[in-house]
């Protein structure tokens, strides 16, 4: 068998689809994305094709090193999410050629169903929004029997802030954590924009509610920053999105900066990266609930880890009003969250989804979209 042909696919609202053409009729789809740069990780994937052409698409091992070691640079948002993008498609491709899902591939299923959790926040671009829309977003997630939910911490905050706006972080969460009770868990997402002197008094004022997890306390490049909030406070500490392969996460595992890593697998590497990231943290005793702001092929490959880990704590998805990161209307089988919460583990081979590429064409877009800037009252820059 040989790759005979990348098809890519900019699809609305910030997703790029990949699909990987082989000579035997046999197709694998993959995500290949960074939020805000889909244009340029597309270039990068058109920038391996003289490497993958003519390839034999089994050796994914072979051909992940080459992809990776082939150039002097190595590493980096761009280039490592086009990696992953064909390493998924690579994984459905030796599925489907098998008859059997990836997991199956990996050392088989640890479990029956993936936990899931959705996001408690209206769009993916909204900055700032009143906690009553929160709360009716909570309500729809309660309903629908997730066990898990999480959000972003409301921006922006000082490097230094106020009592008061400790007190305004406070407040929400125990909002919510009054609405969904005590055997709900709860996760808060700090997508570290929060100062490293800040972070332990929000954390100390948080403790109270029980947070399953602080995502990102703070930006992961000072692992030393990280290692010394983590020491202040009982409440687990997650972090990962912003890394990339088993190299990136090393330091992060091995000073047990973190109680939960997040490989995003269309960031990291790909499916394999992450199963070697959460085999690392299972050394340790961490958790892992792989990263996923992403779309339906995302979700496909994310389950597929899900599936043969034994360190899984949950899956995230957005959680779109229209079900299209479910894969609603791009999917021909859509994924579908069962009343306990959770999602059986796919059954069919390779990642298990069939792509509907005629609903594509109407979800088609430029590939053009970029995160929110936020700014300080003095008109400075705030991270989002």
């Amino acid at each position: 068998m040989k790759i005979t042909n990348l098809k890519l696919f900019h699809v609305q609202p910030r997703w790029l689809f990949l699909k990987v053409e082989t000579d035997a009729g046999i197709s694998g789809w993959g995500e290949p994305v960074v939020e805000g740069r889909a244009r340029t990780v597309e270039t990068a994937v058109q920038e391996l094709r003289p490497l993958l052409i003519g390839a034999d698409p089994g050796r994914i091992e072979h051909l992940w090193q080459q992809m990776y070691r082939g150039t002097f640079y190595r590493g980096g948002p761009v280039l490592l999410s086009a990696i992953s993008g064909v390493e998924q498609a690579l994984w459905d491709i030796k599925g489907k050629r098998l008859n059997v899902p990836v997991y199956e591939l990996l050392g088989g299923a640890c479990r029956d169903r993936v936990r899931m959790y959705g996001h408690l926040k209206p769009a993916a671009t909204a900055a700032d929004f009143p906690l009553s829309a929160m709360l009716e977003i909570t309500d729809r997630r309660l309903s629908a029997g997730f066990t898990v939910m999480k959000y972003s911490i409301i921006p922006p905050i000082r490097p230094i802030d106020s009592l008061e706006t400790v007190d305004r972080v406070v407040e929400r969460f125990a909002a919510v954590r009054e609405r969904v009770g005590r055997k709900v868990d709860v996760a808060i997402d700090f997508h570290g924009r929060v100062s490293p002197a800040m972070a332990p008094r929000l954390l100390d004022a948080l403790a109270p509610y029980y947070p399953l997890f602080v995502e990102e306390p703070v930006l992961p490049e000072n692992v030393e920053e990280m290692v010394r909030v983590a020491r202040s406070t009982s409440i687990p500490i997650a972090a990962g999105e912003r890394l990339f392969t088993r190299w990136g996460y090393r330091e992060l595992i091995e000073k047990q900066a973190v109680a939960v890593v997040q490989p995003d697998l269309c960031h990291c590497g790909g499916i394999f990266e992450a199963r070697k990231i959460a085999a690392m943290a299972e050394v340790y005793h961490m958790q892992t609930a792989p990263h996923n702001p992403l779309g339906p092929i995302s979700l496909a490959a994310c389950l597929q880890l899900d599936a043969c880990i034994p360190n899984l704590l949950a899956q995230e998805h957005p959680g779109m009003p229209d079900r299209r990161d479910l894969g609603e209307g791009i999917l021909k089988t859509p994924f579908a969250i069962g009343p306990d919460g959770c999602i059986p583990i796919p059954t069919g081979p390779g990642l298990g989804i069939e792509v509907n590429e005629d609903a594509l064409a109407a979800l088609a877009y430029d590939g053009g979209w970029d995160p929110p800037r936020l700014f300080f009252e003095d008109g400075s820059l705030a991270d989002w």
